[in-house]
Parts: C-alpha cells; structure tokens; sequence
C-alpha cells in the first residue's frame, strides 16, 4: 500500500520548536520530491517546503528561515524541524509528494498557544 503517515504534532507555546516525522510505504519515495503541506480548518491545503530528490529545498514565505525540511531515503522518512512557531502555524500538517503519489495519511495536529 502506497501511503505516508505522519507524526510528531502537538501543543507549543509560541517561539516553540516541533520536529514532524512523516514515514513512506511503497512507492519510489528516494526519487520523488517531497512535501510537507499544512491546512487550517475550513482553508485549503497549501504546500509550504519541498525537497528534490538531490536535496535541494524551497520554502513558501510564511515559513522561509524558521523551517527546516529534510529527508533520510534509508527510511523514507522526510521530516519538518519547526522552530520560531507562531500562532499562525497553528494547523493540521501533511506530506506527500508534490504530485500526491501517496494516499494521504491522517496528517499531525500542531497548535501554537499560550
């Protein structure tokens, strides 16, 4: 089965740090890029940081310099180091890859609150 799972959410107070988990089934997951997303209760799901399959990274503005992505292809495992957390951050935060070649797991709660 083709799916992701994600892990690692919780509740931080602001200026906080989160690391995300997110562990790949099946798939060519050391060939495709991957994605860390996020969605906000009643928004859409938007994509902020990718990983190519070389390592390279992009970051959407929101999270550009507190935000870390990163991939280890001998467990295919992609991770979110979150640090500065701001109530903002507060939502539901997937991965996939950037064209959702993975069924998309139950996603991990991250609150931002004091």
């Amino acid at each position: 089965q083709v799916q992701v799972v994600e892990s690692g959410g919780g509740l931080v107070q602001p200026g906080g740090s989160l690391r995300l988990s997110c562990v790949a089934s099946g798939g060519s997951f050391n060939l495709y890029t991957m994605a860390w997303y996020r969605q906000v209760s009643g928004k859409q799901r938007e994509l902020i940081a990718r990983i190519f399959s070389t390592g390279r990274t992009f970051y959407e503005d929101s999270v550009l310099g507190r935000f870390t992505i990163s991939r280890d292809n001998t467990k295919n495992t992609v991770y979110l180091q979150m640090s500065s957390l701001k109530p903002e951050d507060t939502a539901v935060y997937y991965c996939n890859s950037v064209v959702s070649d993975y069924t998309w797991g139950p996603g991990t709660q991250v609150t931002v609150s004091s």
